[in-house]
């Protein structure tokens, strides 16, 4: 068994890369789960189906919202109590997490079920569209537990420093999906509810590989079941730290039902087709990018509690320019060959040719992206939790929305000011997050001199 004393003397550049990497693989091929069921949904349902997936997209993230609350939250306070020496404290906070994980998963999915038709109408499905879509989140909520469980298990292995055992867990969900979707869709004609089946099943295979490490103690977390009830003092550290993922998602929630609304009521189903072909693919883009602060997240968070500045600043500036790269080949392919990438979601060639514009406007400033989205996790797991909170939620509710609303009213074609909404938000969420982070890479180099000679940056 690994002890995590590594995370503090391995070379800072060397450690992110082993850290980062798998967590950056395994997140990447996770969100295929989404994007293989908008391949084959496309391909083999039609552009109806696809707007139901714009529909859904949003509704999905709230079951990863509630996951992550417990599971980024609990990471933090993991990595940190571990980096200052008290593995008892890991051991009770991960036991608990994973009945704060299920609980919060269990409240969202019965919600879900009991109100589905006034949700997906607030999301703007209409029509053939809302049929379609209950059709596919009806399955979807059933497996939302194991979903919730599996995202907080593989945290919890990334915040001991076991990267590549959680990539492993998630890369077999999701080669599961890709195996099923063709075969629920195409062999037993289940349209877009084989999608959803598929993905059910898969996240319950991650679940139990997941599960599996844990119960034959191949973690060095120490999992209880008299410590599976949080203490309250930890359950509301962990909450309050984790309530920026959950603020995160449930803003890009809020985001969706602006951006959908507008569309509908400025366009039509096409455009809200094309809108959701193009969230899918930018969030593939920025799936390294939060894999890459997974990886980060013990390694500062170890640094950090055990008071070794040089090395946190080391792996704030490598990480913010590793996740700058990364959304910059977002940039490129919006910019460059949109064509390419809509035609493998869709052979109709209104959507074929309509998509294109409004791919190039989208991605027009993801070259901030990348740094906004790091910035705001840095304050996540040095756990400064209002900063992080208020950060997080930025892009989506301080910007997108306002920009939404005011936008289209204001230009003569009232969807360029739709799609214009997300380049300057990006912009501005990333000068405001700059800001901050300015700030608290000052504060973490006073820290510097606590360093001892046999940790060095690296």
């Amino acid at each position: 068994m690994t002890e995590p004393g590594f995370l503090g003397t391995e070379p800072v550049g060397r450690l992110l890369v082993r850290m980062s990497a798998p967590s950056m693989i395994a997140m990447l091929v996770n969100s295929m789960y989404n994007l293989v069921d908008t391949v084959f949904v496309g391909q083999g349902v039609g552009t109806e189906a696809l707007a139901a997936l714009a529909v859904c997209f949003p509704i999905q993230m709230f079951i990863l919202a509630a996951a992550q609350t417990a599971a980024i939250g609990s990471a933090s306070v993991i990595s940190r109590a571990l980096g200052s020496g008290d593995t008892e404290k890991a051991g009770r906070v991960a036991s608990a997490s994973f009945l704060l994980a299920s609980g919060a998963a269990v409240l969202i999915c019965s919600a879900g079920l009991l109100f589905m038709a006034p949700i997906l109408s607030l999301f703007g499905a209409r029509g053939g569209v809302a049929e379609s879509a209950s059709e596919y989140i009806s399955v979807i909520y059933m497996g939302g537990v194991f979903f919730a469980l599996s995202v907080n298990g593989n945290n919890l292995l990334r915040a001991e420093g076991k990267a590549r055992i959680a990539m492993t867990t998630m890369i077999t969900g999701a080669v599961s999906n890709m195996i099923l979707d063709p075969l629920f869709i195409f062999v037993f004609k289940w349209g877009i509810r084989g999608a959803a089946v598929a993905t059910v099943l898969s996240q319950m295979l991650s679940f139990a590989c997941m599960a599996g490490v844990f119960l034959r103690r191949r973690s060095s977390l120490a999992i209880r079941k008299k410590w599976l009830v949080p203490r309250v003092r930890e359950a509301v550290e962990v909450l309050s730290i984790g309530a920026a993922s959950f603020a995160r998602v449930c803003a890009g929630s809020l985001m969706a039902v602006a951006v959908n609304r507008s569309i509908v009521h400025f366009g039509s189903s096409l455009e809200l087709a094309v809108f959701g072909v193009i969230n899918r693919v930018l969030t593939i883009c920025h799936m390294p990018v939060f894999g890459l602060v997974q990886g980060l997240q013990p390694v500062l968070g170890f640094n950090y509690g055990a008071r070794l500045g040089a090395r946190a600043v080391r792996a704030v500036i490598l990480s913010m320019s590793a996740a700058t790269v990364i959304t910059s080949l977002a940039f490129v392919m919006g910019m460059a060959v949109p064509e390419p990438v809509l035609s493998l979601f869709s052979r109709d060639p209104r959507l074929l040719a309509a998509g294109p514009p409004i791919f190039r406007i989208i991605t027009a400033a993801m070259l901030f992206v990348g740094a906004q989205i790091t910035g705001a996790s840095i304050f996540q797991t040095l756990g400064r939790a209002r900063l992080a909170f208020l950060l997080s939620v930025s892009r989506q509710v301080l910007f997108v929305i306002p920009l939404v609303l005011l936008l289209p009213g204001i230009m003569e074609n009232p969807l360029i000011g739709v799609w214009s909404a997300f380049p300057l938000a990006d912009f501005l969420s990333f000068v405001v997050t700059g800001t901050f982070l300015v700030r608290e890479i000052g504060r973490l180099r006073r820290i510097a001199p606590a360093l001892p000679p046999t940790a060095a940056c690296g």
